[in-house]
């Protein structure tokens, strides 16, 4: 057996891997592109000044700010201490110990068990198909001037979906499609407090993302309105320029209902657009081009207009927790022989919960753990969702009344009422499940968690 310093040297490439896999399942962030950089340099045995003088930046930047920061983000993330000098022994010995497994595809191929954080890749193995949802978002797409709405609680597997759906569209539409998802999450949050500035992040964006020239600027006239700007700017730069089916998704749509002062209008908008395909001859044709995927993780608790909000029209999709056969199912997948009682165990404490069960699956094919292990940490600080059940932790913390509520609900034995807006908000969050106008814990290993960690007001 070879010692410690004997590891032999891995790739730039594996080495940037699982150090950002890493940062990624600590911190839910990838590298930044100047941590990245001090990161290359560094395996290369390169000094701060040759690092920045290349990068051009100041070397007391990368020296002082930029690098120290990396080597704690590093330490934190690998759960040992990691330095300029220790980097590729770190890094070689945390790739050494991938775990791999056979194809639950193909058998006579070994793949890499990776961590199963954010949203599925395509060609996974592990992706667990609903029953009907696939095939009717996949029919649907297809179809001119097509409107889906994805609704989920977080983590669900909305996103993993919604590229599903983005790429079965780029199969089967025809031989120019154009595909564009956009994140509303990732707008600032300024650009939300006035719809005219919104409307033009949203045009411009994607523009960006078609690479098109971004005429925006030519196309909004103080005279026709924000609205009508942005419905011009689609049909004269957008849908007629590409002349093609675009498909467009809008991920993280809740955004949205945070502004009241900009959702009235810009839903409207959307059901506009929908209805202007709808109209087939008598409208304009341009628009059947335009599909629509709308993805949000709650209700809709903001008032709107029944007959001008897109969110009781097309076709609704609704994702629920994993049923028993498909968690097991995915065990299979994950080549573990879980009994009825052991598959019982995991049910009644996540409730089938997509992200909790795939990061149990995971951590026990990995042998991290065992599943008694498993059930006696899953609510502790020690356990595998410790950094999961913090982040809930601190986002109630940082709101009192969203904790209280909580608080009542983790604490009755009965289902509770709730303040809608406060029910909503938890509900998007994964925390509870509706049953009516009442809510209860989604599932065993939140009520353990919280139940004596939630300061009530």
């Amino acid at each position: 057996m070879k010692d410690i310093g004997e590891e032999q040297p891995i790739s730039f490439e594996i080495a940037l891997r699982v150090a950002d896999a890493a940062v990624f399942a600590k911190t839910s962030r990838h590298l930044r592109n100047i941590e990245v950089a001090v990161f290359q340099g560094a395996l290369q045995g390169k000094r701060y000044d040759q690092i920045a003088d290349e990068i051009g930046y100041a070397p007391e930047y990368i020296k002082h700010d930029v690098g120290p920061k990396l080597w704690q983000l590093l330490s934190l993330s690998l759960g040992e201490k990691v330095s300029k000098t220790n980097l590729m022994a770190v890094l070689a010995q945390q790739a050494a110990r991938v775990v791999c497994i056979r194809s639950p595809i193909d058998s006579s191929q070994v793949v890499e068990l990776k961590s199963p954080v954010g949203l599925i890749p395509l060609k996974s193995a592990f992706y667990i198909e609903r029953p009907t949802v696939e095939s009717r978002c996949y029919q649907e797409i297809i179809r001119s001037g097509a409107l889906i709405r994805i609704k989920a609680p977080t983590q669900m597997g909305k996103t993993s979906l919604m590229v599903r759906i983005l790429d079965r569209a780029r199969q089967q539409i025809s031989d120019r499609v154009y595909t564009v998802p956009l994140s509303l999450q990732r707008a600032d949050k300024a650009i939300f407090s006035d719809l005219d500035r919104f409307l033009r992040w949203f045009c411009a964006s994607i523009a960006r993302k078609l690479q098109l020239s971004q005429q925006v600027d030519d196309y909004w006239s103080d005279t026709f309105g924000s609205k009508s700007n942005c419905t011009t700017y689609f049909e004269d730069c957008l849908l007629q320029e590409l002349n093609a089916p675009l498909v467009l998704a809008l991920d993280g749509v809740d955004e949205v209902f945070l502004h009241p002062e900009i959702a009235d209008d810009f839903f409207s908008l959307l059901r506009s657009w929908y209805e202007e395909a709808a109209y087939g001859e008598s409208g304009n044709p341009l628009w059947q081009n335009l599909r629509l995927i709308i993805v949000h993780s709650t209700e809709v608790y903001i008032p709107l207009d029944i007959n001008q909000s897109p969110f009781n029209v097309g076709l609704a999709i609704e994702l629920h927790p994993f049923s028993n056969e498909q968690v097991l199912d995915l065990s299979k997948r994950y080549q573990l022989n879980l009994s009825e009682g052991e598959l019982s165990q995991l049910m009644q404490l996540l409730a089938g919960h997509p992200y909790l069960v795939q990061q149990a699956l995971y951590h026990l094919a990995r042998r991290d753990l065992t599943l008694e292990q498993l059930m006696q940490t899953a609510a502790t600080d020690a356990g595998i969702y410790s950094n999961h059940l913090h982040r809930h932790l601190s986002h109630l913390q940082e709101h009192p009344q969203l904790a209280s509520a909580c608080d009542r609900v983790i604490k009755a034995s009965t289902p509770v009422e709730l303040e809608q807006n406060l029910k909503f908000k938890l509900h998007s969050m994964g925390l509870v499940n509706l049953q009516g106008d009442l809510v209860v814990p989604s599932c065993e290993l939140y009520r353990q968690y919280f139940c004596d960690r939630i300061v009530s007001s």
